[in-house]
């Protein structure tokens, strides 16, 4: 096919589209009503080293006496599904009517009609699309916009002598970015220009939010005195720190210069090789290098080189158009050029494919003799990728055995303070275990079951001086809820943990014990998964050597996508209370208890545990603090986050009961869940869990807790923390409506996938132990009977057995001897056990069983 100057040319996902507008074949019999708008999917093959073409799609349009043109072409993302999608702009000029037309491509070869508008003039200035698909341009030094939403021309309250640049801002949406005549108010602006400043330069640039219609200071972009010579701008990076926006851009001027600005400062100025240069956008290729490819109005391009100052790294001349993407499937974008012949013979017969390193493939080289094939390539490229993994893994095992060393030489100073405190103070000082050390026995030597339970009997009293770490109470609604946050090393060694709540005072006509709920609160940051468990926590490892510690700490280094990191808050226990009987008392004292199993790990034995009952402290609540508001949780909004504190957190957690649901779409991102989020229910992220949202819409769903964590663009969690089932029939009933019809939810019984596995491989370690146990004691037992029987046997001679039977004394003998021989057979193969043990035994295996099963009911 022909080619004409009205092609474009797009990059869209390693493929190039060319778009073309021709006749019919059969123009007579369609007397001239229709043009054809065509696109062909061209892709690089990298063993021909050509382009060849995938597919193709044709798309009518009506052009009775009319005169169409292609406008521009662009990738803008679909607001309806989420996902970026070819778009391009049509004008049909009849007369002194002008019509656009704005169509999207799908993967089908597609065209869809977006939207259309009628203008009484013609698009020339600072034409620019965006997401919806959007479209907005300059006019008469007037801003006006059409999206796909609306499909009404919208004028912005702004006066501008150009656009720069148009894109995402975080925490803005839609900027545009342009220049203006300098406003200068009655009074200087402190944060801006002074006002003979902008005097002097005669104007200044500016942002405008298109969705909030905000002005934004243009200081944070780059000075003003710029913008008499900026012609384009490309921003790099935004965030947001401290209230301020912070912005890297590039932007090239009238006067033959790229110049990087930071935060507003120029930090770089490279001068171009051509002049008059019109646009500038970015290429990351595979060694890393960040590329500016800039265009020139000549039809010259270049590319600049960003190292330690910005460089040009090569020159072309004579160009059609410079296009960047992935076209080789390599993971990292190319550069492709794309050359002015003159002949006009085929699509893409001339052009390069280069990224300034490695790759380079041109259409006038010869490939006879080149080798490996794209195959080989890839396998090469895959290997490399493991060994780099390998030798990064290697690596980051032995900064953990490295850190590892450096906290047993800690613990070994601190040891040695310790007895030398205790020998100026004369008190004996006693060793720690080699257990609690990490070291590990020599010898598998098993021990004695009677006397390693009374070992762990001692041990079990033994709690250390300083256990907790805080004691706090929060005020809920009509609950109170009191937290403690244990010490590292004592939560480790614990299981079963609880609290209970005893009254201090003397009342005689009411229990003391004040009835509570206890729960173990987990606070996931690295994932920003909030998790509210049971009682029942992981047991730590039976044995911990070197090795396997710098392993397990290797793996929380680089956790899997569905593992959970456990942060200070997985050692806070809480317990909560109905907060209205306490307050008839006007004042009370509590004594917080802690019950626990505290476990001794010198064997693979279960029953080597006790239950403990430990004091943490005591509160006290008066209800003169709780009108005060002294124990109240404060959750407000500072700069778009909530201030909570971790105590709050914890308290609202607390109370709250948690429910996951599984969201699924097939044909539609799932983008309108985080507008939802932060829109209708009026949410916004905790400052240290910014995955986590807090709902501030005032109602009965004010307080609750959302956690949206994607796993791919179709497909999410959704975790709710809510006080009860109406709360939640309420946020669903919300979410419901802003969800494509198509979206599969499905609700989560409990925890994620992996999580789960982790505890059933546990209930059945636990179950194997338990019996393990069971048959120890009863081998024992056996032992000792024929123990016994060997003893009694000791007092019948060993005669020889002739002798034996030659006398009616030696016969009785000998058949004494063979019937306790008999009996001692008998009594090996059938053995008996106490009741009240096998009851014992029974109870733990059932208990062990109960524990697995029911999590592979939840895994279900």
């Amino acid at each position: 096919m022909l080619l004409s100057e009205q092609d474009q040319f797009l990059s869209y996902n390693g493929e190039v589209l060319v778009f073309q507008l021709s006749k019919p074949k059969h123009a007579e019999e369609a007397d001239a009503k229709t043009m054809n708008l065509s696109v062909r999917r061209m892709a690089f093959n990298r063993d021909t080293k050509l382009f060849v073409q995938k597919s193709s799609g044709v798309f009518s349009v009506g052009a009775s006496h009319s005169k169409i043109e292609i406008i521009c072409c662009s990738c803008t993302t679909d607001s309806r599904t989420g996902i970026i999608l070819p778009c391009i702009l049509l004008k049909k000029k009849k007369g002194s009517s002008v019509k656009y037309f704005l169509l999207l491509l799908h993967s089908s070869n597609q065209f869809e009609p977006s939207f259309y508008f009628k203008l009484d003039y013609e698009l020339k200035e600072d034409i620019r699309l965006f997401a919806g698909p959007s479209l907005l341009w300059r006019h008469a030094n007037k801003l006006f916009y059409i999206s796909s939403n609306t499909c009404v021309v919208q004028s912005a309250p702004v006066q501008l002598s150009s656009v720069v640049w148009t894109g995402e801002i975080v925490g803005e949406g839609t900027v545009v970015l342009g220049i203006r005549t300098a406003c200068l108010p009655e009074t200087e602006d402190p944060d801006g220009f002074s006002v003979s400043d902008r005097a002097i330069w005669g104007s200044e640039f500016f942002g405008y939010a298109i969705q909030t219609q905000k002005m934004l200071t243009g200081t944070c972009f780059m000075p003003h005195a710029y913008s008499k010579v900026v012609s384009s701008v490309y921003v790099c990076k935004s965030e947001r720190l401290k209230k301020q926006l912070r912005v890297s851009l590039v932007a090239i001027t009238h006067k033959n210069q790229l110049i990087w600005f930071q935060n507003g400062v120029p930090k770089g100025v490279c001068e171009l090789p051509y002049e008059k240069p019109c646009s500038v956008k970015p290429a990351l290729t595979s060694s890393n290098n960040l590329l500016f490819v800039v265009s020139f109005a000549s039809g010259n391009s270049c590319v600049v080189q960003r190292r330690d100052s910005l460089q040009v790294a090569s020159k072309w001349q004579k160009m059609k158009c410079v296009l960047v993407d992935d076209f080789i499937g390599s993971g990292s974008e190319q550069l492709l050029l794309l050359f002015k012949d003159g002949s006009n013979t085929d699509v893409l017969s001339t052009f390069k494919i280069t990224d300034l390193g490695e790759v380079n493939y041109a259409s006038d080289i010869s490939y006879k003799h080149d080798v490996p094939a794209a195959e080989g390539l890839q396998e090469n490229g895959l290997l490399t990728v493991r060994a780099l993994e390998t030798r990064l893994q290697a690596g980051w095992a032995s900064v953990r055995e490295l850190q590892q060393h450096l906290r047993l030489q800690k613990r070994v100073i601190l040891e040695s303070c310790r007895a030398l405190i205790d020998l100026v103070e004369e008190r004996p000082h006693i060793l720690p275990n080699s257990k609690e050390e990490g070291l590990v026995s020599l010898w598998d030597d098993v021990e004695n079951p009677a006397d390693s339970l009374s070992k762990e009997t001692s041990l079990a009293s033994q709690v250390p001086e300083h256990f907790t770490e805080e004691l706090w109470q929060r005020v809920v609604d009509d609950s109170l809820v009191v937290g403690v946050k244990l010490t590292e090393s004592f939560y480790l060694s614990l299981s079963n943990v609880s609290l209970s709540l005893v009254m201090d005072q003397d009342f005689s006509s009411i229990s003391p014990i004040i009835k509570c709920q206890s729960k173990i609160i987990k606070l996931n940051k690295a994932f920003s998964a909030l998790a509210v468990s049971s009682s029942q926590i992981e047991p730590p490892p039976k044995k911990m050597k070197l090795d396997l510690h710098s392993k397990n700490e290797l793996k929380k280094e680089f956790p899997k996508r569905s593992s959970k990191i456990q942060l200070e808050g997985a050692k806070t226990v809480t317990a909560v209370t109905s907060l209205s009987p306490l307050l008839a008392f006007h004042r009370v004292c509590c004594v917080v208890l802690l019950h626990a199993r505290k476990q001794n790990h010198q064997n693979d034995s279960l029953q080597q545990s006790k239950e403990i009952t430990v004091l943490c402290g005591k509160i006290l609540l008066s209800l003169e603090d709780i009108s005060n508001g002294r124990y109240s949780v404060k959750m407000l909004r500072d700069n778009r986050y909530c201030t909570g504190s971790m105590e709050d957190i914890l308290a609202v957690l607390a109370v709250s009961v948690e429910f996951s649901f599984q969201i699924v779409s097939c044909d539609c991102t799932l983008t309108p869940i985080s507008s939802w989020l932060l829109g209708e229910m009026e949410c916004t992220p905790f400052k240290e869990y910014q995955d986590n949202v807090f709902c501030h819409k005032a109602g009965n769903s004010h307080g609750t807790i959302f956690n949206w964590a994607l796993k791919n663009p179709f497909e999410g969690v959704l975790t709710i923390f809510c006080r009860n089932l109406t709360v939640l029939f309420q946020c669903l009933h919300s979410l419901t409506r802003i969800l494509p019809p198509s979206c599969h939810v499905k609700l989560l019984r409990s925890g994620s996938k992996g999580v789960l596995t982790e505890q059933l491989a546990l209930a059945l370690e636990k179950e194997m132990l338990t019996l393990k146990n069971s048959l120890f004691l009863k081998e024992t037992k056996a032992e000792n009977s024929l123990a016994w029987g060997n003893e009694s046997g000791k007092t019948i001679s060993n005669a020889p057995l002739a002798s034996l039977l030659d006398t009616e004394e030696g016969v009785q003998q000998f058949r004494k001897k063979f019937q306790d021989e008999r009996e001692e057979s008998v009594q090996s193969m059938n053995q008996t056990m106490n009741g009240a043990l096998y009851q014992k035994m029974a109870l733990k295996m059932a208990e062990a069983q109960l524990s697995s099963d029911m999590i592979v009911w939840r895994l279900a």
